[in-house]
């Protein structure tokens, strides 16, 4: 599914509209020390994006984010970005990943 989705993103005019909703994040595996690659529906506004996790507890990407956060890249709208990422889950056990763009 994540290849389908990542493939529709760089398709020329589907990917256009694609690309106001989705984003391909790029990190390092806290543990495997991999860099891993996927696709994720997101909202900004300014230089931050909020990510929320669906079926967070079915998902590891996102723990790579807890306490201080780490460094993310992101795939938007075309153009290759920098940022730091941390992951909260609130008291409803809702997870968003907050991404603040670098400059």
């Amino acid at each position: 599914m994540n290849g389908a989705v990542v493939a529709l993103i760089d398709a020329p005019v589907i990917g256009r509209l694609m690309g106001r909703g989705f984003v391909v994040i790029t990190y390092v595996g806290r543990r495997s020390g991999k860099t891993i690659s996927t696709p994720v529906n997101y909202r900004r506004k300014g230089d931050t994006l909020t990510i929320g996790v669906a079926m967070a507890d079915k998902k590891t990407w996102w723990r790579n984010f807890l306490g201080e956060g780490g460094p993310i890249s992101l795939h938007l709208n075309g153009v290759d970005r920098t940022g730091h990422a941390v992951a909260r889950r609130d008291e409803r056990g809702r997870v968003t990943v907050k991404v603040q763009l670098a400059s």
